[in-house]
C-alpha cells in the first residue's frame, strides 16, 4: 500500500495536469476544431509545461538551487513557481489567446492566478500543496465544463473526487505536507476557477 500511495504522487504530478485539462476539452468539446490546429495547441502546450519545467528543474538542481523534485524547503520553491508564472503568461499571450479558445484561455488563466498566490506564500515561507492545487484546479474546471458543454460526465467527476483524495492521502503518507497544507493548496486551485466560470461560462 506504501508503494500505491508513493506512486500517485508520480503518476497525478502537477506538471500533467495543464495538459490533462486540455485532452479532455478537446475530447469534450461539441465545437468543430480543425485536427492541425489541436496537434499544434497539444505539442507547445506539452513543450512549455511540461518539457520546459523539467529542463529548468535539472538545471536548477545543477546550480544547487533546489535539493529535490518535491523541493521540501519552501524558499527553494520561490524560483520555479516564479518561471512557471512566466511560462504560464507566455502560453496566455501566443498559444490561447481569448478570441481563440476562450475556455481553456480562463483555465490557463485561473492557473496562473493559482500560480502566483502559491508564489506569494512560498514567498512569506508558507507551503501550499502544489499536487492539491493542480488536481483541485482541474478538477472544478471539469465541472465548469460539463455545465457550460450540458454534458453528463459524472463518473469521470467521480473519478476526480477519488484521485483528489487520494493523492491528498498520498502526500500525507510521504509527510510531504500537513492537513492545513493540503487543504489550503485545495482552495488556492480550486478557488480560482470558480471565481472565473462567469466570465466563459
Amino acid at each position: 500500500m506504501g508503494k500505491i500511495l508513493k506512486s500517485i504522487s508520480f503518476i497525478f504530478h502537477p506538471l500533467i495536469m495543464p495538459i490533462l485539462g486540455v485532452i479532455f476539452y478537446f475530447s469534450k468539446s461539441p465545437r468543430y476544431i480543425p485536427r492541425e490546429i489541436i496537434q499544434a495547441k497539444l505539442i507547445a502546450l506539452f513543450i512549455l509545461t511540461v518539457l520546459l519545467p523539467i529542463i529548468f528543474y535539472f538545471l536548477l538542481k545543477t546550480l544547487g538551487k533546489v535539493s529535490s523534485i518535491y523541493m521540501p524547503d519552501v524558499k527553494e520553491r520561490v524560483l520555479p513557481l516564479a518561471i512557471n508564472c512566466i511560462v504560464t503568461i507566455v502560453i496566455l499571450q501566443r498559444i490561447l489567446t481569448p478570441n481563440q479558445i476562450i475556455e481553456l484561455y480562463y483555465f490557463f488563466l485561473g492557473i496562473l492566478i493559482s500560480s502566483m498566490t502559491c508564489l506569494m506564500l512560498a514567498v512569506f515561507k508558507f507551503k501550499a500543496s502544489i499536487h492539491m492545487i493542480a488536481i483541485s484546479g482541474v478538477f472544478m474546471y471539469f465541472i465548469a465544463l460539463s455545465i457550460h458543454f450540458n454534458i453528463n460526465i459524472n463518473g469521470t467527476l467521480a473519478l476526480m473526487s477519488i484521485i483528489t483524495g487520494a493523492v491528498a492521502t498520498s502526500r500525507l503518507h510521504v509527510n510531504a505536507h500537513t492537513n492545513i497544507e493540503l487543504i489550503l493548496g485545495f482552495f488556492v486551485g480550486l478557488i480560482p476557477q470558480l471565481i472565473l466560470v462567469p466570465y466563459w461560462l
